[in-house]
């Protein structure tokens, strides 16, 4: 459970450090780290690994961070899970992560709305 943990946690800092310092996307440099700077700061790292945790690991994830998530919004929660779900040693199952990640979706906006 732990190596599972340190996984997660050491992906998400791969993932923040390369969104940071190289864009993926076809907008100039400052607009992307921008868009980027304000995704991470609209949630929390503890969230973010949970996210990531649900999506590609079958974890669970809390109300809070489900809130969290849908605060953050749709466009930067596709396009975390998008960029991660495109590595070398993930594209294989791309389709599934990006289903997973569409399902935790509609499960955090229920959650958002019975609250």
């Amino acid at each position: 459970m732990a190596h599972t943990s340190s996984q997660t946690t050491i992906l998400f800092i791969v993932v923040v450090l390369v969104c940071v310092f190289v864009p993926g996307f076809t907008v100039e440099e400052a607009e992307a780290k921008s868009f980027w700077d304000t995704c991470l700061l609209k949630i929390s790292p503890k969230c973010v690994l949970d996210i990531i945790g649900v999506v590609f690991e079958n974890l669970t994830i809390t109300d809070a961070c489900c809130h969290d998530l849908v605060q953050e919004g749709k466009m930067c929660h596709d396009n975390r899970i998008k960029y991660i779900a495109e590595k070398p040693h993930l594209v294989a199952h791309e389709t599934e992560y990006l289903k997973k990640s569409d399902d935790l979706w509609t499960h955090c906006i229920s959650i958002s709305q019975t609250a």
